[in-house]
């Protein structure tokens, strides 16, 4: 869709489409901000929080950031100046978001405190129900929703018996004190390198609890210095060079080397990966109880300057036997101990199946999401499903989750879909969606090219589904990119409303 454009294409009915979306995160104010952009306003964004922006609203825990480079982790079309580091701090994030959500006049669609809790794909259009009892009525709906963000809860005998506070990462209670307490974190995805290198200083004692070993590549995180900024300020095209520059590395070095996990780019991470481990973990048991027995990057690569320093702080203590159980005064080990704790953080990830459920959502002729995914979340591109016409979603099931900036991702599917939306309105209002067909097809084409990837090379990760498949596209980002640029509407189901 041309984003200038200001009047409604020839055919399209009068009053315009009337839209939905669902989630006032990263890709939920994207939607909003490039609808209005396309003189589309006719739209609610409905956000069950108090405040939009997502995973940055939700995680706030010590030394939350993301492991995209902050230049590149933005949008396009708003760039920020004033990043602090390259890798910027999960408050400031947040703050970015809610600065763009204000400067593209986004706050004013959004129905903050309103949990959307059914669709109902009925009579041409979609019934909205939220939690709250109100209805709408939307002629398409946009599904950003998000991926990192129901909570995923250890089953740990005991966990209810601690006498301390426990609680999960994505849910941090701020009324805990840290200084001089003992912490416990069970977790070693980003999450937790992250809350223990941020606080091992603060607290008294720390343990952390590992039952699988991660990767870690030591990428610095320096301060972006006033200069820079200012330039960055002054001259928007060398803040562009930069970002230019960043998605190229990231694509290169990263994003198309974990789809092939024989390509010199993979084996490039991995020899980074065991040299930061050797040179920074003097001892030599810690360090083989650190060193994983699969290839780098098969599970989420962890980036991180500081957790080997942080792990052999005097005050830490890496727990490598199995947890028994949770008692009042702290988590049994299988070897007998007792690791007495005054705090305990879940740092155990998220629910990366669920996309837009627990949402209730009726397709056509009456067929359910949960019928529909009844073995596993599917969807063409990452974006449709079919008999779920007029509802796509952004960074979706099967999507490239696993290997660029989830920003970008987003973008190239709000252009896509808006392709699909003026088909759907070129003529009167029509029906998409994407064909079974086509959707089987994608899905063969995508359950194979995922052999050759470096996620199936021998771990357990939240990347791989029930069938141990990874359920992220296993293709290079230029071929997303490409599948993205216009869609092939043979794929699709189009019929009159």
């Amino acid at each position: 869709m041309d984003t200038g454009r200001t009047g409604s294409p020839p055919g399209r009915r009068a009053r315009g489409p009337r839209f939905v979306i669902v989630g006032a995160g990263m890709a939920g104010v994207l939607s909003a901000i490039q609808l209005q952009q396309s003189g589309l306003t006719d739209f609610t964004v409905y956000e069950k929080a108090d405040r939009l922006g997502g995973t940055w609203r939700e995680n706030t825990y010590p030394g939350v950031a993301c492991d995209v480079p902050s230049h590149l982790y933005s949008y396009s079309f708003a760039p920020n100046p004033d990043w602090s580091h390259v890798f910027s701090p999960g408050a400031e994030i947040a703050a970015y978001f809610e600065d763009v959500a204000r400067r593209y006049g986004v706050e004013k669609y959004i129905s903050y405190g309103t949990e959307v809790s059914r669709l109902t794909f009925v009579d041409g259009g979609w019934d909205v129900e939220t939690a709250t009892g109100s209805r709408d009525r939307a002629d398409f709906v946009i599904a950003a929703t998000g991926v990192l963000h129901h909570p995923a809860y250890p089953d740990i005998k005991g966990l209810e018996d601690f006498a301390g506070t426990v609680f999960h990462s994505a849910r941090w209670d701020h009324r805990v004190p840290l200084a001089g307490r003992r912490l416990g974190v069970i977790g070693t995805g980003s999450s937790a390198v992250q809350i223990v290198t941020a606080a091992v200083e603060t607290v008294g004692e720390l343990s952390m609890f590992q039952r699988t070993p991660q990767w870690v590549l030591g990428v610095p995180n320096p301060p972006i210095d006033e200069d820079q900024r200012q330039l960055f300020r002054s001259d928007p095209a060398a803040m562009q060079a930069v970002r230019d520059e960043l998605a190229h590395t990231f694509e290169a070095n990263f994003a198309n080397a974990v789809v092939d996990a024989e390509s010199p780019e993979a084996k490039l991470l991995e020899e980074l990966c065991v040299a930061n481990l050797e040179e920074n973990v003097a001892d030599p048991v810690l360090r083989a109880k650190l060193r994983p027995d699969y290839r780098a990057a098969c599970k989420r690569l962890i980036v991180s300057p500081g957790f080997y320093q942080a792990i052999q702080h005097p005050n830490a203590r890496l727990v490598t036997d199995a947890i028994d159980r949770v008692e009042p005064r702290g988590v049994r080990t299988v070897d007998g101990t007792l690791h007495e704790l005054d705090a305990l953080v879940l740092a155990t990830g998220f629910r990366v199946d669920q996309f837009m459920r627990p949402i209730e959502v009726t397709g056509r002729g009456g067929i359910s999401l949960e019928q529909a995914w009844s073995e596993r979340p599917t969807a063409y591109l990452a974006v449709s499903i079919p008999d779920f016409p007029n509802l796509f979603m952004l960074n979706g099931p099967n999507g490239p989750v696993g290997n660029f900036s989830l920003i970008d991702v987003a973008e190239l599917q709000f252009a896509y879909v808006m392709q699909l939306v003026d088909r759907a309105c070129a003529t009167g209002l029509h029906l998409v969606s994407a064909s079974a067909a086509a959707t089987e097809r994608f899905e063969s084409e995508r359950v194979e090219a995922a052999k050759r990837t470096v996620w199936v090379t021998g771990c357990r990760s939240w990347y791989l589904d029930d069938r141990g498949v990874p359920a992220a596209w296993p293709w290079s980002f230029d071929r997303f990119r490409t599948a993205m640029a216009r869609p092939n509407m043979d794929d699709y189901d189009v019929v009159p409303a």
